[in-house]
């Protein structure tokens, strides 16, 4: 065994530091176009969602060039899993989403588990922001979860002008969301007309 590591080490100082630089590079390179590629998977094949956002508190302010969100689904009732041990401290859970007569989908119910869905819903993947309990790790009556769709970056100086339309809930956002149920925001909407669109490269 060490005479195979020892070999495996006379190898390794063999290649030319500029051949390991540019296999860095490389793997670099590649681990930034898959994730480019998973982002345009959510935008492409996605269904689309309209969410309704909500206020925020005047405290979250803007940082840097990006609104913060939250949306009538950031908390959403427990129902089933109200009590249950979450088994980890910010565990994932399954929303299922549906459109209401606005044609604005809104929780319907939440699950630990993936659940099957009717044609006309969708079940996106979030994490809840915190459980009840100290010791015991339970789900709360209500849910707290954050979605990865909490935050959009803006042209420099749009920011102010977006949240003031958040905080009116003036705003909307166009998700993609996969049968997994991750999720991507698409376009933004201000008084139902698309703001900023999300492109896939």
């Amino acid at each position: 065994m060490s005479q195979l590591v020892t070999s495996v080490s006379a190898l390794w100082q063999r290649i030319p530091k500029a051949v390991l630089f540019g296999v860095a590079v490389l793997v670099q390179c590649l681990l930034l176009m898959l994730m480019v590629a998973d982002r345009v998977q959510i935008l492409r094949e996605g269904v689309e969602v309209t969410l309704q956002t909500q206020p925020v508190d005047p405290r979250d302010l803007l940082r840097g060039d990006y609104v913060v969100l939250r949306y009538d689904i950031s908390q959403v009732p427990a129902g089933a899993l109200a009590g249950k041990p979450a088994g980890a401290r910010n565990p994932i859970v399954f929303v299922k989403l549906a459109p209401n007569a606005e044609g604005l989908y809104t929780a319907v119910s939440a699950h630990a588990e993936p659940v099957p869905v009717t044609a006309r819903e969708v079940l996106i993947r979030g994490r809840v922001s915190y459980s009840c309990g100290s010791n015991l790790r339970a789900f709360c009556d209500k849910l707290t979860i954050k979605y990865g769709l909490e935050s959009y970056f803006v042209p420099e100086g749009e920011g102010g002008k977006l949240e003031q339309a958040r905080n009116q809930q003036k705003l909307r956002i166009v998700a993609a969301v996969l049968p997994s149920g991750r999720a991507a925001i698409k376009r933004l909407l201000l008084d139902g007309a698309p703001v900023y669109e999300e492109p896939l490269y």
